[in-house]
């Protein structure tokens, strides 16, 4: 049977770098033709970067990418790799309008294009609003092999390009990516793209973008399916890989060119396929090599690298050399600042103590060791002065004066920011968040926030598994161990703990879930067994909280529905969850 050597390039590309992404592809397509692939795939949307939001409006971006692609063409031809077969992702525009498209790419030229049809409208994503849908079918015969190619969520939605693929004939699927990342996101796309291959009858390479823009990370796992639907190779998570496998398919001898209808109400779109031989020829029998299988990482240690993959690419794709923000003492600052060391290595970390007159000893020890495992920078800005003169003057109590102190220190360190070019990272986690449980334009500045998605307790768990991976290395354990097992606490005011104003976290992330995740109402929360006066209270925290959450830096999404990009909830609303 003929054979095939495919590359999937898992890459991380930078929105709006056409001049970068395009070097990334040509230097990545080198490395595949010299490990002797015949076919090189890059992620969706790989000269552009994505997403890219309203760039596709601006008619100049569109053609930049489209003067990219023709250079990209001739350049690859240059560099000796004009034989190989290049699929690669980029902004396209037609009078229709913008496109979400793939380009295959051989001898110099662009052979043919598909333009994805399935535009997600749903969660963080917008393409139905900014890209046209596409209807043609290219498939290109190559070294006798039919091949053809989606994008994303077409593998996504029944009856689409790959059901159309599978009646028309193709002896290879190619599917491009740039699918976020959320946890346990791997229990959908196996079973999602084993099916798929299924379906087409053919083996599917999926091909996903690695790295960070913005709020969204996405983890790579690229993988291959064979036909029978199994995973027959894998790429390894969060990091860029070029994952080259040999493929060994009967060839079809497809000459289709018309899609059968459906039997029943559900009908195909009207697909144009199109077919182009580009070489008829098998390539000659060579000794296929062992196709390679990463393991997926544990849950924690794959959450660890979502968070570690946001805050590095935000800081470093945006231009920043170094972060700063409060050591507290406690688990969240804690746990930010071992990702923050890990992301970007202690000399780019500067830990901030800032005691005020309520700071326990302990807090300020455990921040000055918590520094001292990790190697980083570390001073200690006292806040007791500067907080009294407001206290003073404006005769602060209560509510106010606990304020005051959040933010005084976000000031203190937003100066530190402007004097030397740190960024702010803001350490609030996602059940404060749900709450409204942090001081706007106090502990909520910031230009980053890397745990603004994790739960509490999700928390406490990351930081138990940093510990003890870094024992089982033989190294300190980053996080001070009574950082982890003391209540926690803003400390405020006197003997303060968070349970004096909220419920258990264990039973407050769990309401919240319910409620921003699984989208339940009050009366569904009560009938699974929560207390019905808990439920009143955490749902009404919840829904006034909005204008803060609307307000907070963005943070990396690991979760289904994170704030921001997934819910998107009015700020004056009247509508509440209560009580019958």
């Amino acid at each position: 049977m003929p054979q095939l050597r495919i590359a999937l390039a898992q890459v991380n590309t930078c929105v709006g770098d056409i001049t970068g992404n395009t070097t990334l592809v040509r230097d990545w397509t080198r490395r595949a033709v010299q490990d002797g692939a015949h076919v090189v795939a890059f992620p969706e949307m790989a000269l552009s970067g994505y997403p890219i939001e309203d760039l596709t409006q601006r008619k100049s971006f569109a053609a930049a990418n489209r003067d990219a692609l023709e250079r990209l063409a001739a350049d690859l031809r240059d560099d000796g790799c004009g034989d190989a077969l290049v699929i690669v992702g980029h902004l396209g525009r037609d009078d229709e309008g913008p496109r979400n498209s793939a380009s295959l790419l051989h001898g110099g030229e662009v052979v043919a294009t598909y333009d994805k049809h399935h535009l997600p409208n749903y969660g963080v994503f917008d393409d139905a609003r900014n890209f046209a849908a596409g209807f043609d079918l290219p498939i290109v015969k190559f070294h006798g092999l039919d091949v053809g190619v989606v994008i994303c969520e077409d593998i996504w939605q029944n009856g689409g390009p790959v059901t159309a693929l599978g009646k028309v004939g193709v002896d290879l699927v190619m599917c491009i990516n740039a699918s976020p990342y959320e946890r346990a996101k791997a229990d959908q796309r196996v079973p999602l793209v084993t099916a798929r291959a299924v379906e087409a009858g053919a083996p599917l390479a999926y091909v996903n973008l690695v790295g960070a823009q913005d709020e969204l990370v996405f983890d790579g796992d690229s993988m291959i399916s064979s036909a029978a639907g199994e995973i027959i190779s894998r790429a390894p998570q969060f990091t860029e890989h070029l994952l080259v496998a040999d493929l060994e398919m009967a060839a079809g001898g497809y000459t289709s060119t018309t899609v059968p209808p459906e039997p029943g109400p559900m009908q195909l779109p009207a697909f144009d396929v199109h077919r182009t031989v580009l070489n008829p020829d098998p390539v000659p029998a060579y000794e296929p090599l062992p196709l390679p299988q990463a393991e997926p990482l544990p849950d924690a240690a794959e959450v660890w690298a979502a968070l570690v993959t946001g805050l590095r690419d935000y800081v470093h794709k945006n231009g920043a050399k170094s972060v700063t923000f409060g050591f507290s003492g406690g688990i969240d600052s804690a746990v930010c600042a071992a990702l923050a060391v890990d992301a970007l290595g202690p000399d780019a970390v500067h830990g901030v103590s800032m005691p005020s007159v309520y700071s326990s000893e302990h807090s300020r020890s455990d921040a000055a060791e918590l520094a001292r495992r990790l190697g980083c920078h570390f001073e200690v800005q006292p806040v007791a002065d500067m907080v009294e003169i407001y206290v003073r003057q404006l005769e602060l109590t209560g509510l106010a004066e606990e304020n005051i102190q959040a933010r005084v220190r976000g000031m203190l360190l937003m100066a530190l920011s402007n004097q030397h070019g740190h960024l702010v990272l803001a350490t609030g986690n996602k059940t404060e968040l749900a709450v409204g449980y942090s001081t706007i334009y106090g502990d909520a500045v910031g230009a980053f926030a890397p745990i603004k998605d994790v739960p509490k307790t999700l928390v406490w768990e990351l930081a138990e598994w940093r510990n003890s991976d870094a024992e089982k290395r033989g190294e300190i354990p980053p996080i001070p161990e009574s950082s982890i097992t003391k209540p926690p606490s803003a400390e405020l005011r006197p003997e303060q703990t968070d349970q004096d104003s909220l419920p258990e976290y264990d039973v407050l992330d769990v309401v919240i879930d319910g409620y921003v995740e699984g989208d339940k109402g009050y009366a569904d929360l009560v009938s699974d067994g929560f207390d019905a006066q808990l439920v009143e209270r955490v749902l009404q925290l919840v829904d006034r909280a909005e204008f803060k959450r609307r307000q907070y830096p963005l943070g990396t999404k690991i979760t289904f529905k994170a704030f921001g990009r997934d819910r998107r909830l009015p700020i004056t609303n009247r509508w509440r969850e209560v009580s019958p």
